[in-house]
């Protein structure tokens, strides 16, 4: 495999679906290195000079070892109930959320809502959005007037790779471009 394969394969692992490996996240959504390496090394060449690169040369920088490299998560994104020790935050006055053309009708409709994940995902700027969005196709952008909601009292966290996060977008705060 790759390192980009190797890197979605842990991804998989580290957010959604641990027991692949036969491995459990603890509830801040770590895991032990050495179980992940024994895990992923079954099926693959795998160790931990591959781990440290992927960590490494991630772009979105997805993961975080602990201090001593004994422990490794997902930043976000997870569709496993863990709590990520996500620090609250004062977001920006307007954040970014970038998605298909698919998704138009029911955030439309519905608002911005987390689905299988934790929370909502939205970004600092417009570039970062329109990446985002054109993982789904033909992007589409909205802006977030999150410091309108911050002021009616909804709550913001910023994860470690600097993906503003929140569980949910009311269509009253969005602004399609």
């Amino acid at each position: 495999m790759s390192l980009k394969e190797t890197s979605k394969y842990m991804s998989l692992i580290l957010r959604h679906k641990p027991e692949v490996i036969g491995i459990s996240l603890d509830e801040y959504g770590w895991v032990n290195v050495d179980e992940l390496i024994e895990g992923i090394a079954k099926t693959q060449k795998f160790d931990m000079d591959i781990l440290e690169e992927i960590v490494r040369t991630d772009e979105k920088q997805r993961y975080s070892f602990n201090e001593d490299k004994t422990k490794i998560r997902a930043n976000q994104g997870h569709s496993v109930q863990v709590d990520v020790e996500l620090e609250e935050k004062m977001p920006p006055e307007e954040l970014w959320h970038g998605t298909g053309e698919k998704f138009v009708a029911s955030i439309d409709e519905q608002g911005l809502i987390p689905k299988s994940r934790l929370y909502v995902h939205l970004s600092k700027d417009e570039e970062t959005a329109t990446k985002v969005g054109s993982r789904h196709g033909r992007p589409v952008l909205y802006i977030v007037s999150s410091g309108q909601m911050y002021r009616d009292g909804y709550k913001f966290y910023l994860s470690k790779n600097g993906v503003w996060l929140t569980k949910e977008v009311p269509v009253k705060y969005l602004k399609k471009i």
